[in-house]
């Protein structure tokens, strides 16, 4: 994939949480590409920073979490960005006054590197680099970006109608009347599958089930036409078959309006289905990236063998026992040395896997994988290592 192709690119991203009892690194240099109208599945155990990663983007991460390194550059180098982005929001935001590349000291101890909120030449924006609160962002999020949150009846207020939420959330970003969202808002609730919007637009959230409260929730999502759509475990909490409506869908809009999509999941059935490319995360980390076909007909990481290894398939024969992956995610407080899957890897090398930090290997064309085992070099440098060792005990 040319720089080009890319509509978001992530950049050895770090968010850390700053607590009494130590530093949580949740995202802990995350590197990742989103081509312009593709679907990018994100996949892994709970804790593993799909989430957080999802919200860093959008500058959501509550104190006392902050991105504290990388980049999240959002634009293809084309200048595929709204040219609301790039009008006088930018003389709107004084940032605050700083080196480039100076540290802020933050509470519990913590450093946030600060970094100038400026746009490359090509048009793309450091979304990384942007104050949370300040317009820039504000003309991003919600506009370009949107987000769907896991739970839908958590997302909406259920202090106001529908209508009062749906028509903020467009003339926010559209300068429109209230009676020309409102409009807006009954043609979206329509366009997601909803029987009788008008009807919809007046009642409260806590009147409607799950499924149309996630329905209105992606309408929300949708009122500004974004580039990129971010679904966050979308039909968390909901039945089989609402989950299922519910993914198609999203599959159907995105062919509808040519937007990326980013769609987080534990569901790797649902990655085989509506996937392009797929990245596999764990313990706050990208351990593999590539294309859908390649990550299950050929999966390169022990961790994501594990995990395709653990999904019931037919086939495998009768009473044949599930495979599991041994042991539990690590405590985020105390992460192990070197790789943080080598307690639970069955290809782990000892001496080598638990010491040092494995490197991201290019595998090919849009494919990685962060394991040593695709390091020829280290390797043979641990070969000789112990090679050396045991001529030294024979002597």
């Amino acid at each position: 994939m040319s720089q080009s192709d890319a509509l978001l690119t992530i950049e050895g991203l770090k968010t850390h949480f700053f607590l009494d009892e130590g530093v949580v690194r949740a995202v802990d240099g995350v590197d990742l590409r989103l081509p312009l109208g593709k679907t990018v599945c994100v996949v892994g155990e709970s804790g593993c920073g799909k989430s957080i990663t999802a919200r860093s983007i959008l500058g959501l991460v509550e104190s006392p979490g902050r991105v504290v390194e990388g980049h999240i550059w959002w634009g293809a180098g084309n200048g595929a960005v709204k040219d609301a982005v790039a009008n006088d929001a930018v003389a709107k935001e004084a940032p605050e006054p700083a080196r480039r590349g100076g540290t802020r000291k933050s509470p519990r101890g913590g450093h946030r590197r600060v970094q100038e909120a400026a746009s490359e030449p090509s048009g793309r924006i450091d979304l990384a680099g942007l104050d949370v609160r300040g317009e820039r962002l504000r003309g991003i999020r919600g506009n370009e970006i949107s987000m769907v949150f896991q739970e839908p009846m958590a997302s909406l207020s259920p202090m106001y109608t529908v209508a009062n939420q749906m028509t903020e959330a467009i003339r926010v970003h559209q300068p429109m009347s209230k009676e020309e969202a409102y409009q807006r808002g009954i043609e979206l609730l329509s366009r997601v599958g909803i029987p009788r919007p008008e009807q919809t637009m007046e009642a409260y959230p806590f009147q409607l089930s799950g499924g149309m409260c996630q329905r209105v929730m992606i309408a929300i999502a949708l009122s500004c036409e974004p580039s990129l759509l971010i679904a966050d475990e979308p039909t968390t909490a909901l039945d089989v078959t609402t989950q299922a409506r519910i993914i198609d869908l999203l599959v159907d809009l995105q062919a509808d309006t040519g937007m990326a999509m980013m769609f987080i999941t534990h569901d790797l059935g649902v990655v085989a289905e509506i996937a392009d490319e797929v990245v596999v995360m764990y313990l706050g980390t990208v351990v593999e990236q590539g294309a859908v076909d390649d990550i299950f007909h050929d999966p390169k990481h022990p961790y994501t063998k594990a995990l395709l290894d653990s999904i019931p398939m037919p086939g495998r024969g009768v009473r044949q026992p599930l495979r599991s992956i041994r042991g539990q995610v690590p405590h985020p407080l105390d992460r192990p040395a070197g790789c943080p899957f080598h307690p639970r890897c069955d290809e782990a090398i000892s001496g080598l896997c638990d010491s040092v930090p494995p490197p991201r290997v290019v595998l090919g064309e849009d494919r990685n994988a962060r394991c040593v085992l695709y390091e020829p070099n280290l390797l043979d440098e641990h070969a000789r290592r112990q090679a050396g060792s045991a001529g030294e005990g024979q002597a």
